[in-house]
């Protein structure tokens, strides 16, 4: 029976316990992507408190692919001592750390006067702005920079990597009919539609080589009308799992999907929990490599059941760690309370004024304790 602190081994990658920590947008790095002290504590302070994989926010391969401001950036060659100390930082502490790797398409935010890029030339309710389609030369580009990103965080010292195929981002842009309108090799067909998902996992993996743990985030459901739905979805899946994919997070949701969006808010009791558990099972049922789930976990129970019952291989959260990143510890000591995070998205506020991501609540606490 799987319990949430066995050991694990991805691929080679020897994990302390079943729990992960999913990519976080931090706002801890310069606008070229370069992280600095900040985010190296950050991280040390997960691996402290025992989350056993912790996956970053997620890296650009291109600055045209970057989204929100300090987001960490893999295109660059430049960045090597940086990111050798967030990969020691970790690993002093007894952590593993994966660089979650993204091109954001239509959802970026152009840069230098150069226009978005997607599948598609078509306005989409979560484009900023419409987008120019890409030609073959821009996907060939694309591929080839996930591959050469690839290849820098294994020679920074990172555990892993995991590329972002899900939240609207450019690889799920493709995947779904929602914005996929090609008719070449790249539109139509389930297949052709994850094409470029499957291009982009081979120039990785040729860059890394085998014998190094490749994950990927999916979504599970877009929860949009004419949206990538669970049995295209499935099919990703299997194609990757044949392929050789190490392991699969299943997510779920875009910023046009509503109340269904990825970070939903209020998940104020244990019946609002886990709520893309039944896509996982699906998931699960189809592959053969361990699957992840996000969405909505706070509590110690409910995460052991689906490990117990093998609904899911590994337990990722997100915003519970801003508030405590010392949750893990916590409950490995047998501490078993629902974690504080009330779902909020208050945390986020701080990283747009450029001070990173930080739980607003837990501050104000503190500092209401302190008579401040």
């Amino acid at each position: 029976m799987n319990n949430l602190f066995d050991t694990t081994i991805i691929n080679g990658m020897a994990l302390r316990n079943r729990f992960v920590r999913s990519a976080t947008w931090e706002g801890m790095c310069d606008e070229q992507g370069r992280p600095g002290e900040q985010l190296t504590n950050w991280y040390r302070e997960l691996a402290r408190g025992r989350v056993g994989l912790i996956i970053t926010g997620y890296a650009f391969v291109r600055l045209d692919g970057k989204q929100m401001p300090g987001s960490i950036g893999a295109q660059s060659d430049d960045f090597g001592p940086e990111m050798q100390a967030l990969s020691k930082a970790v690993h002093d502490e007894g952590g593993r750390l994966c660089m979650q790797l993204v091109h954001t398409g239509g959802q970026g935010r152009a840069q230098g006067g150069n226009k978005l890029i997607a599948p598609s030339a078509i306005e989409a309710e979560q484009y900023t702005s419409p987008p120019l389609e890409m030609s073959r030369k821009d996907i060939d580009e694309v591929v080839a920079a996930f591959g050469m990103s690839a290849g820098r965080a294994k020679k920074w010292g990172f555990d892993a990597v995991q590329l972002h195929a899900a939240h609207g981002y450019l690889i799920n842009q493709f995947l779904s009919p929602h914005t996929n309108k090609r008719t070449d090799g790249y539109g139509g067909s389930t297949e052709n539609r994850r094409r470029f998902l499957m291009e982009v996992y081979q120039s990785v993996r040729a860059a890394v080589g085998p014998r190094y743990p490749v994950l990927v985030k999916l979504n599970g459901s877009d929860f949009l009308a004419q949206g990538l739905e669970i049995d295209e979805a499935c099919a990703a899946a299997v194609a990757l799992d044949r392929e050789g994919i190490d392991a699969i997070e299943v997510s779920s949701g875009t910023p046009a999907s509503g109340d269904n969006n990825p970070v939903r808010k209020k998940i104020d009791t244990r019946e609002q929990e886990a709520y893309n558990l039944p896509l996982a099972e699906r998931i699960k049922r189809s592959v053969s490599c361990p699957v992840l789930v996000v969405g909505g976990f706070r509590s110690y129970d409910l995460a052991q059941e689906v490990v117990e019952k093998g609904s899911a291989d590994y337990i990722s959260l997100a915003r519970p760690f801003i508030r405590e990143p010392e949750l893990v510890k916590q409950w490995q000591e047998g501490g078993r309370a629902r974690s504080r995070c009330i779902s909020c998205n208050g945390c986020y506020r701080p990283g747009l004024r450029g001070k990173g991501i930080a739980c607003i609540v837990e501050q104000a606490e503190r500092k209401k304790a302190a008579g401040v």
